[in-house]
């Protein structure tokens, strides 16, 4: 089933520079969701970051489902941060900031004598909107790390409604590594955990919508470090549980927009040209864009076409400046016809909303060389 809301024309507008690709019209209300509006989940937290939503409709309403990053306030001349331990309490680790043992050359993750941490913890909450502009937590409970397999937390949801079933796939952290996880639920009061349905090193999975020829199939993105990289890869399965007959469909590109990494956004939309895959693409420099893949109907391991150029860029000063600048960053959208409404991250910091129509998107991948 593809999830549709209506969105009016009127919420949005162009921002726009010369000679750019971009063809996004971003919400006049960006940011819609800063981390002020979310309150911490336990106190002596502090919400720092909001970050790449989920979408889905449900009784009527928009909801998403954000990742929210915390970390407890922080003391000068110290940094701190949390941590789910194995039985399942949140435990604060702090560093001094001057001992030579300690790495903070990126924002996201510190090193210590040589163990990796990620600098907030993650946890899943959900926000409903009438509207798709304005949303407000709604007492829906939070979804958090639980297990060993989620003692960083739990990141970057992807919601993919099968009959009435909502699947959310998301990013389990912790020593072991980053791999898949998989909940279901048909209330969203009531969840049903699937463990780890990708083992690490992978993140990035989308779910498609319904079943090709009695077989299931999602994206996901797998990650070498050394031999291969950071690519786009497709995999069957008949339960959703167990999956198979891994291909892989898209690299990274030399001297391109997305030379460094690509991974799957959302679900992938059936439009009459075939699969339609929003994606994002990071070069050198850690600036990620959006583009697109188009994939056979019938045979979606096939790419049919992809865009040359970005289709959304980070232009605005939200989507410039911030936590983790120069990023835009989607997992969720909802559909209405030839409308495609997305909501994003920027800037690793607050979530916006864009519309695109699918019609333009499927052009610029008609013209793309």
């Amino acid at each position: 089933m593809i999830l549709q809301i209506p969105i009016l024309s009127t919420y949005m507008t162009a921002i726009r520079e010369p000679r750019t690709t971009d063809i996004a019209q971003r919400f006049t209300e960006n940011p819609i969701l800063l981390p002020s509006a979310i309150a911490p989940s336990i106190p002596g937290m502090k919400v720092e970051c909001l970050l790449n939503p989920g979408a889905f409709r449900f009784e009527g309403r928009t909801h998403l489902l954000l990742r929210v990053a915390e970390r407890p306030e922080q003391k000068t001349g110290s940094i701190s941060f949390p941590i789910i331990d194995a039985n399942g309490v949140q435990r604060i680790l702090e560093f001094d900031q001057s001992d030579p043992l300690l790495d903070l050359s990126d924002p996201r993750t510190l090193k210590y004598d040589d163990v990796e941490y990620l600098t907030t913890l993650s946890h899943l909450r959900l926000v409903s909107s009438d509207d798709g502009v304005r949303f407000h937590e709604n007492g829906y409970p939070p979804l958090t790390g639980k297990g060993d397999l989620e003692t960083f937390g739990i990141e970057d949801c992807r919601i993919t409604q099968l009959g009435d079933t909502y699947y959310l796939t998301f990013t389990q952290v912790s020593t072991h590594g980053v791999g898949v996880g998989m909940r279901s639920t048909r209330d969203w009061k009531n969840f049903v955990s699937h463990g780890m349905i990708l083992p690490a090193h992978n993140k990035d999975c989308a779910l498609f919508p319904e079943r090709i020829h009695g077989k299931y199939y999602t994206l996901h993105r797998p990650s070498s470090p050394t031999l291969g990289g950071n690519y786009i890869w497709i995999a069957e399965s008949d339960d959703l549980a167990h999956w198979g007959n891994h291909r892989c469909l898209a690299h990274s590109r030399r001297g391109a927009w997305d030379s460094a990494r690509v991974g799957a956004g959302a679900s992938p939309i059936r439009t009459p040209d075939g699969w339609l895959e929003i994606y994002h693409g990071a070069d050198e420099n850690h600036r990620y864009c959006l583009g697109a893949l188009l994939l056979d109907i019938d045979e979606p391991w096939k790419v049919l076409a992809r865009s040359h150029a970005p289709i959304m860029e980070p232009l605005a000063t939200y989507e410039r400046t911030g936590f983790f600048g120069n990023v835009v960053f989607t997992n969720g959208h909802i559909l209405d016809g030839d409308l495609l409404t997305m909501y994003y991250g920027a800037s690793d910091s607050v979530v916006c909303g864009a519309s695109f129509s699918i019609r333009q998107i499927l052009q610029t991948l008609r013209e793309s060389p």
